[in-house]
């Protein structure tokens, strides 16, 4: 597993964050998790549902981690970024809404 570099701001961190995202298998995962994470949380305000709240991590988090450790063979970036990998995820989502990010990337440069 490889080492997180540094960055300078959000921009010049989402070429790194799409990379470690590169596998297809991996991006569904974490559509999946992100689309739990926001109908539990529409959940669990329509119903005042506090407690659902306390599922939020183990779905965002588990099928993400699923598909780093187990499908990309790579470690998070949220454990080093962990804000600009979750607005990495909601951008990747968003475009993966919008019908972009249906692919393989290519492998990121070194």
């Amino acid at each position: 597993m490889s080492t997180v570099p540094t960055f300078r701001d959000f921009e010049e961190f989402w070429p790194y964050y799409l990379g470690e995202h590169a596998n297809l298998t991996n991006r569904v995962l974490h559509f999946v998790g992100t689309s739990c994470v926001i109908l539990l949380t529409v959940a669990a305000v329509v119903s005042m549902e506090p407690r659902l709240f306390f599922s939020l991590p183990v779905f965002g988090y588990g099928f993400a981690w699923v598909g780093h450790f187990l499908v990309e063979k790579n470690r998070p970036a949220t454990f080093k970024h962990p804000l600009w990998s979750l607005r990495g995820d909601f951008r990747m989502y968003g475009r993966m809404l919008r019908g972009q990010l249906w692919t393989t990337a290519p492998a990121r440069q070194a």
